[in-house]
């Protein structure tokens, strides 16, 4: 059964081999896509900020500005939060890594089969469509504005990619709650989920961002039972469980 593409989905496609944008293009655009299309980095990067777009194609090396310029520039030059795809010929975990540093939400690797590029955009515009209500989550010093995405932790504000948003506002609406590995990815990604190095890479960053510079911890791995988010002590967390409803929108 074919999917439904979602309504007036925009893509812009950041990449300079001719055959690739063309094949993709030709193919988005049969499934009822609008495509735009850059060569190079810096052209890319003047569209993506002059215009709307439901989502942006970036590949990795590209003339001009590399595609992790031109995440940065976006997320952090631009405050763009548009969702971003980064398209990689590299597969290892320290390249991830570097890619969602940068701020792109999802990357897939070369050669990759048209139908999943579809389901993966397809997902994070999905995603991003939702609406955010405007409670604040709180969980010891850290602090999340769901309708500003306004993140801060002891005053300081911190910049966290959006799917690492995501993460967090699940963890802090869980938290002390223990939440599985499977709950997180299912209530992020729904059906078309990542391989398995996507959501420790968010992790990672999140450590990195959220604990690191502060005196304690707030995110916590429990072994063989998932994640949670919280300044308790060890023995008062509570078993696994995700709670009726949605993540806040």
């Amino acid at each position: 059964m074919r999917s439904r593409v979602p309504q007036s989905a925009v893509i812009l496609m950041i990449e300079d081999n001719r055959e690739i944008a063309e094949m993709v293009g030709e193919f988005l655009e049969r499934r009822g896509y609008s495509i735009d299309y850059a060569a190079d980095g810096l052209s890319g990067l003047h569209l993506a900020v002059a215009n709307s777009y439901n989502a942006v194609v970036i590949d990795l090396t590209l003339p001009g500005m590399d595609g992790l310029d031109v995440c940065r520039n976006l997320r952090r030059e631009a405050k763009k939060s548009t969702p971003i795809l980064m398209l990689t010929g590299r597969d290892t975990l320290d390249d991830k890594l570097v890619g969602l540093e940068a701020g792109a939400d999802d990357y897939l690797v070369k050669p990759f089969e048209l139908r999943e590029l579809e389901a993966r955009l397809r997902a994070l515009i999905r995603r991003d469509r939702h609406q955010v209500s405007t409670r604040t989550l709180s969980v010891g010093d850290l602090t999340l504005d769901t309708a500003t995405l306004r993140l801060e932790r002891a005053g300081r504000e911190l910049v966290v990619s959006p799917i690492g948003l995501k993460v967090l506002a699940i963890l802090m609406r869980e938290s002390p709650r223990v939440v599985s590995r499977q709950d997180i990815e299912r209530e992020i990604w729904g059906d078309t989920l990542p391989d398995s190095d996507t959501l420790r890479s968010h992790l990672y960053n999140l450590r990195r961002i959220v604990d690191k510079p502060f005196g304690y911890p707030l995110l916590h791995t429990i072994h063989s039972a998932g994640y949670r988010l919280g300044d308790v002590p060890q023995d008062d967390v509570l078993a696994p469980s995700m709670a009726s409803g949605s993540v806040a929108r």
